[in-house]
């Protein structure tokens, strides 16, 4: 029997098996897990209810019909997890087979993003078409086919069919994925593949495991595991074992194959976290995993050898500075991180200037004069009937961020591109959060959003500009002691997004101040620099909405580089209802932050966590943004 074959071990073959074994895992680790583990922290470590646990689930991507011949690769985005394909071969009819498991919660991330790009350019790949998957919708239809034929969606029009990708998606049963976990353990140290672990084959799964208290009780456990007393473990035998200890006392404190400590003794997560790193798959190629988005997925070579330059490039949120080259941002609705396009030479001349001293400099000497004069003759041009033909490229650079089926007119309506920027969306395009109930509050823009319990808290995770505070923020004349300590949030709009904000609480508009300044850029580059003051120093506007449920609230509309003009649709003394259109800002990015007094406000959880890890929570505007927690 296989099995014998280790007993006259000598203490040298034990060491070299050993170190087999790691090397074996080690390898298992930078195959199928070559990047940064940021995402594997996100999907394994969290601890999950056992009402929570919907399944593992195995998504297969076998292949699609597309309309030109190209080289293809595919990836596939759930949450802050994205995986890719290998490249097919030169073919309008590629064939990938690439499968993945996948953990599915309850309450969880479900809508899995699956895009297909063209491969054969050398800065970067071209997305050509995608689709989006409701995976427990998916998983819950009746049918005899083990596949689907799903439409490719043109990025640029949703409406505009560019091809089609066959796919699979199984659940496995939680006992098979135990089981299935505890076969692939046993093959790796079964080093004669009768599916047996004698005594010594069992030691070195134990050493593996790394608790040193397990290894202590070896042989105990050995007999423990051996129930029919036959001098070996089997495959069932070992995953009883593993089942029964992780209960009562955890074998396995660390994960072999990424290193993550397991520090809940709880079978379940420890099932799923341990079945995720040692997928194997069904003998499919399995995807690749690691990365945040599908662009970083889909990079070129040339792209990376230009990343040099970014060091950290790619991270989730913003620790201290951007030194990041991409902005990543938690899209609230289909829970998945995206990346916000931006052209690159802007991202290297603002880092320029806001990430030093020198470039801080120049703005002291006269380059905020200069920033003046640029916005006011961009916001000329912009506002000519000639600058209509930029509307064009403009919908290209953000093709897949532009939802021209939400817009109230047609194309053909925009004389200057300036009227296609403060665009109004069709009736009912943004959903009021409980529209009857005005202890609710909502989301005041389309826009990428940070909240905080505190002005401190947003200095700890955020805002590193010198000096800022809420006194500076809104001044002297309107900032009360309850505002100091109050509630933050900080809405910022990029070029891509609707740019009309609206109420976030129903109430009477008190009074208007206007306070002039600079037009800094609103990008994290500046919010996150330690050499300015975006918020406090910008040309801003700040209102007072005095409410029954909130008390008072401060609403300010911040100007920006390219933002030429703050206008207002409502006057001081009016009544206003929470979603109501409040004003505009013409062309640019910009930001509105809204002051809560202190304890007016129960920011929702997942808005207030994201913050904590400075990632900015992608919102609509009419979302919930909290509940008042005054009587």
């Amino acid at each position: 029997m296989g099995h014998g074959s280790s007993k006259s071990s000598s203490s040298d073959d034990k060491i070299s098996r050993i170190s087999k074994l790691t090397e074996k895992l080690h390898l298992h680790h930078r195959l199928h897990r070559p990047r940064s583990n940021a995402s594997t922290s996100a999907s394994h470590n969290k601890i999950l209810a056992a009402e929570d646990f919907t399944g593992i689930a195995l998504l297969t991507l076998i292949g699609a019909e597309m309309k030109f011949k190209d080289t293809w690769l595919v990836c596939v985005s759930l949450g802050e997890q994205t995986f890719r394909s290998g490249i097919s071969d030169q073919t309008d009819k590629p064939i990938w087979n690439s499968e993945k498991k996948l953990l599915l919660e309850r309450n969880g991330p479900h809508v899995a993003r699956i895009s297909v790009f063209e491969t054969n350019r050398l800065s970067k790949n071209n997305l050509i078409g995608y689709c989006e998957i409701d995976m427990l919708e998916f998983l819950a239809k009746d049918s005899d086919s083990e596949s689907e034929v799903v439409d490719l969606l043109d990025p640029a029009s949703s409406d505009t069919v560019v091809g089609n990708i066959s796919i699979s998606c199984s659940v496995e049963d939680p006992i098979e994925t135990e089981k299935s976990f505890a076969k692939r353990i046993l093959s790796i140290v079964d080093y004669d593949d009768d599916g047996l672990l004698s005594f010594s084959e069992f030691s070195d799964l134990i050493n593996a495991f790394g608790n040193q208290v397990a290894v202590n009780k070896k042989k105990d456990l050995f007999e423990t595991a051996d129930k029919n007393s036959d001098g070996v473990v089997s495959m069932d035998e070992l995953a009883s074992l593993l089942a029964l200890q992780q209960e009562k006392e955890p074998l396995i404190n660390c994960c072999p194959v990424c290193g993550e400590l397991l520090e809940v003794a709880d079978k379940l997560n420890t099932m799923i976290h341990l079945t995720l790193c040692f997928d194997e798959g069904t003998g499919n190629q399995v995807m690749t995993g690691g990365f945040l988005t599908d662009k970083q997925a889909s990079y070129g070579w040339m792209f990376k050898l230009c990343e040099w330059g970014h060091f950290s490039s790619y991270d989730v949120g913003l620790n201290s500075g951007s030194s990041a080259s991409h902005i990543l941002v938690f899209d609230r609705k289909t829970k998945r991180l995206v990346e916000e396009l931006i052209d690159g030479k802007i991202v290297l001349s603002m880092r320029a200037i806001y990430q030093s001293k020198l470039g801080l400099g120049l703005m002291d000497i006269g380059t905020k004069e200069l920033l003046k004069s640029i916005s006011e003759k961009q916001g000329r041009k912009m506002n000519s009937v000639e600058s209509a033909k930029d509307i064009p490229k403009f919908l290209d650079f953000f093709m897949d961020q532009i939802k021209l089926a939400e817009v109230k007119y047609p194309l053909e309506h925009f004389k200057t591109f300036n009227e296609f920027f403060i665009r109004e969306l069709k009736p009912g395009a943004r959903p009021i959060a409980s529209p009857e109930h005005d202890d609710i509050a909502v989301c005041a823009a389309d826009s990428r959003l940070m909240a905080f319990n505190s002005a401190e808290d947003s200095l700890r995770f955020w805002i590193k500009g010198r000096k800022f505070s809420i006194q500076g923020l809104l001044g002297r004349d309107i900032c009360s002691e309850a505002f100091v300590n109050g509630t933050l949030v900080i809405f910022r709009l990029a070029p891509q997004d609707y740019h009309r904000f609206h109420l976030p609480v129903s109430g009477t508009i008190e009074n208007f101040v206007y306070i002039p300044g600079s037009l800094y850029t609103v990008n994290p580059i500046a919010v996150n620099s330690k050499y300015c003051n975006v918020f406090t120093e910008n040309k801003r506007v700040i209102s007072i909405i005095s409410t029954a449920h909130f008390g008072k609230v401060a609403f300010v509309a911040i100007g920006a580089t390219m933002v030429g003009s703050i206008t207002f649709s409502k006057k001081e003394g009016d009544v206003v209802k929470k979603g109501d259109e409040f004003g505009y800002f013409s062309f640019g990015g910009s930001t509105v932050i809204c002051v809560f007094e202190k304890d007016a406000i129960q920011i929702d959880e997942d808005l207030l966590a994201n913050s904590a890890r400075s990632l900015e929570t992608l919102v609509s505007v009419g979302m919930r943004l909290g509940v008042s927690t005054r009587k």
